[in-house]
């Protein structure tokens, strides 16, 4: 009968392993796409970048004796030549900066229309110009709409680049010991929880000092806490935490412990303990304690 059920614990270990490799094979799969994506759109941003650069040079060959428009026109050229350099040089994984390169791209525009209105004012332009300005206005129309929505898939572009900085947990458990620190099966001897766990790599989490606050919940649901001013923000409020741990993270695996004395009544039943980091919980896990 013993036999019987170790084949089957060792059956559930082999099938609980597989499906972490399955899910650790498809999160990899998931930040090549993200990246592939990332680097598609910076791409799309930097040719608008050379199309808008192109058509100030075309501006700059009228002549358009108008010698404030013509410094005006100059200094907007240089900005799109430093701003296109700029995103030329930012990772494609500074999401942040290229969503503000993309608005000072809107920006640009609009700043563009304005002068090409003046332009279109001014009775020393040909035929021919006052014709393709017509067409620009079109254009900038068509780029005002195409605008909205590329801030849109930037906002959802943003919130997949969140979710792929977040951090990860694994290797969680808990060890029982007793006054002396020994490991202990016995219920009635356990003085401190030791708690491991594990921060899995993740190279697009900016590296640093991270906070973990750790919130253990004992069987009827309450937070084990030594005082009440042992709290973190969270969302749009605070949490209370029973242990905070600061750890120097550089984006790869980091395997640390945390250590909970027991000073109250334990009751038997199952825990759990959810892990927070960044303000965001990134696990949650129950463990047994019985008599």
């Amino acid at each position: 009968m013993n036999k019987k059920l170790i084949s089957a614990c060792i059956a559930l270990l082999i099938i609980g392993i597989g499906v972490l490799v399955y899910i650790n094979i498809h999160q990899k799969r998931e930040m090549t796409e993200m990246v592939e994506l990332l680097e598609f759109e910076k791409e799309e941003l930097e040719d608008e970048y050379e199309d808008l650069s192109i058509q100030f040079d075309g501006y700059q060959q009228l002549d358009i004796h108008n010698d404030s428009l013509q410094e005006l026109l100059s200094k907007e050229q240089q900005r799109v030549k430093d701003l296109l350099e700029e995103l030329r040089i930012t990772k494609v994984t500074n999401a942040r900066r290229i969503a503000e390169l993309k608005k000072e791209l809107a920006t640009v525009r609009s700043v563009m229309v304005v002068y090409v209105h003046q332009i279109d004012s001014l009775s020393q332009l040909n035929e021919n110009l006052t014709k393709q300005n017509r067409e620009y206005r079109q254009q900038y129309q068509q780029v005002t709409e195409a605008n909205e929505q590329l801030t849109e898939q930037n906002t959802k572009l943003e919130q997949v680049v969140s979710r792929a900085s977040m951090l990860e947990i694994s290797n969680f458990s808990v060890i029982t010991l007793n006054k002396r620190d020994r490991k202990t099966g016995i219920f009635s001897q356990i003085q401190k929880l030791e708690i491991h766990y594990t921060l899995l790599k993740n190279i697009t989490c900016e590296p640093g000092i991270k906070t973990v606050y750790l919130q253990l919940r004992r069987p009827d649901g309450e937070v084990m806490t030594k005082s009440m001013s042992n709290t973190f923000a969270f969302e749009n409020g605070t949490l209370d935490y029973s242990i905070k741990q600061e750890v120097e993270y550089e984006g790869e695996e980091l395997s640390a412990v945390m250590y909970w004395q027991v000073e109250e009544i334990l009751q038997s039943g199952t825990y759990n303990a959810d892990f927070f980091v960044d303000g965001n919980l990134i696990a949650s896990y129950p463990f047994t304690l019985k008599k």
